[in-house]
């Protein structure tokens, strides 16, 4: 059990690092003025996704493969 705890923990630790290093970058794009835009595609990300991850950098249709280049 305390293994298993130990283990979930250091998940749990894994995933916020690397939660905030994502958060990190994405004031770097801010700073950079290329907040928001697909990194795929280059067109804007929409606000809905932007809110629900607000460290993404690409569009649902680029994430999901779908866009037409």
């Amino acid at each position: 059990s305390g293994a298993m705890d130990r283990e979930q923990l250091s998940q749990l630790t894994s995933r916020q690092v690397q939660y905030i290093s994502n958060l990190e970058k994405a004031l770097i794009r801010i700073h950079n003025k290329t907040y928001g835009v697909c990194r795929e595609t280059g067109k804007l990300i929409d606000k809905a996704r932007l809110r629900a991850v607000p460290h993404a950098t690409l569009s649902i249709e680029a994430k999901l493969g779908t866009n037409k280049k």
